[in-house]
């Protein structure tokens, strides 16, 4: 304990690192105060339908989860910075797909800039196609009485000032990213989740001890699950592979260049939550059918789809996380390029042969550590699903697993790391003294 209140005071006493999080802390403080501002126009005491309709929905509720409760809130800020994440997923998948995109990538920082400023323009055409959506949803789920404005004009400043809000928010995470602490963007996201933590929290004790019985022991029991699935997911989001990469001597005169071992660090997890995503976006394409289809056959088939904790729904959710880890992990990582860039260096793989045979080696390494990787991502996703069959209320189950806690955690590595690194540059002790925090490599969710 005396450790940390040291550790503490160290941070404080570091001018400019006390500057950022001072910075980011009034940044997210504006965030949460706008997701709370109803949509002009809307009388925010009859919102109940919304909400409601928002609970027994899975889409919705994962979008309301993104935004920090701004989606039933009917707030400026509703849509959250899911249209940003949507833009950023396309524009990645071109980068990888697309020759044209490939050459600016490879363009160093000004390419950087450049495909910063497509995923912007791409985020502003997805919001003009999701704000309307979210207006007519809004007509549909509460009463006529609760808009104050009846006319062309609400919908048309409404759709506006939900695209001002969501390119509010990433001008707002980009601000956090230059001058504050850690990953603007995927602050925002978390301190969102977060937001939901409290209420949770109190309504599964109050539910312990009133309803469903168990009393404070089940509770602690709970908390301490929760704690055991924290720590595992730890070790997902920083396990690694280091590869030992062997550097040939070079003499220059009287010097001496080369000659060190050095490490490549394959990750357990290399495509961190975007198979999670991906499998949830085409396991909502049944219930996306169903909704608009009268068959009964295709309603059966929804509803056997629609069951959470069912066998069936979280089998093929796993399924379908494991391949998409497979799929991601290859698109993402290059052995070729790994083994064309260490030759070039003068480095090897000590036991293995340049080109060909390293490619190889590389391959089969990645191939050997995504498969127990993206058998524990599977897990993880899953674990919602195991706490709502053990009796955990549903709202407090998002916390056991899936994007809500990778998130989390990733996001809370990334910023300790980042503080770590001024710690150590000013000569103070790390936040832990047994070794170093090892943050995400890349990707700001």
């Amino acid at each position: 304990m005396k450790g940390i209140i040291e550790t503490f005071k160290n941070i404080w006493k570091i001018e400019d690192l006390r500057a950022r999080i001072l910075y980011t802390l009034g940044i997210l403080l504006i965030y949460r105060l706008g997701s709370v501002v109803t949509l002009p126009g809307i009388d925010p005491n009859q919102l109940a339908g919304l909400s409601k309709q928002i609970a027994n929905n899975a889409l919705l509720e994962l979008l309301n989860m993104f935004s920090g409760n701004a989606f039933a809130h009917a707030s400026v800020f509703a849509l959250g910075v899911m249209p940003y994440i949507t833009a950023s997923i396309v524009i990645q998948l071109l980068t990888i797909a697309v020759p044209y995109f490939q050459r600016i990538q490879r363009e160093g920082e000004s390419g950087r800039r450049k495909i910063n400023q497509l995923t912007r323009y791409l985020t502003v055409a997805v919001l003009i196609l999701q704000a309307p959506t979210y207006v007519i949803n809004l007509h549909a789920q509460i009463p006529e009485s609760a808009f104050l404005i009846k006319s062309t004009f609400f919908m048309f400043s409404s759709v506006l000032t939900l695209t001002c809000g969501t390119v509010f928010i990433m001008w707002l995470g980009e601000r956090i990213t230059d001058k504050g602490i850690g990953n603007g963007i995927s602050l925002i996201i978390m301190i969102g989740i977060i937001a939901r933590l409290p209420f949770a929290l109190f309504s599964e004790f109050a539910s312990r001890i009133q309803v469903k019985g168990g009393g404070l022991v089940a509770f602690l029991v709970e908390i301490l699950v929760l704690f055991v699935v924290v720590l595992a997911v730890i070790l997902l989001v920083q396990g690694t592979r280091k590869i030992p990469v062997q550097y040939a001597k070079r003499i220059v005169g009287n010097k001496q260049y080369g000659g060190v071992r050095q490490y490549i660090p394959l990750k357990v997890n290399a495509a961190g939550v975007m198979p999670i995503i991906f499998a949830q976006a085409l396991m909502f394409i049944p219930l996306t059918v169903a909704g608009f289809a009268k068959s009964d056959k295709l309603t059966g088939f929804a509803a056997a789809f629609s069951n959470f904790t069912g066998f069936w729904y979280n089998f093929t959710y796993a399924l379908m996380i494991i391949i998409f880890t497979y799929f991601y992990t290859a698109i993402t990582i290059n052995p070729t390029q790994m083994a064309e860039d260490m030759k070039k260096n003068g480095g090897f793989i000590p036991g293995v042969k340049p080109g060909r045979k390293t490619v190889e080696f590389l391959d089969l390494v990645m191939s050997r550590i995504t498969l127990p990787g993206s058998i524990f991502l599977a897990f993880v996703a899953i674990m919602p699903a195991f706490a709502v069959i053990g009796g955990v209320s549903k709202q407090f189950s998002q916390f056991y697993g899936g994007t809500t806690l990778l998130i989390m955690v990733g996001v809370v590595l990334d910023t300790l790391q980042q503080i770590e690194s001024h710690l150590l540059m000013r000569h103070y002790d790390g936040l832990m003294k047994t070794g170093r925090i090892k943050g995400r490599s890349g990707g700001a969710y």
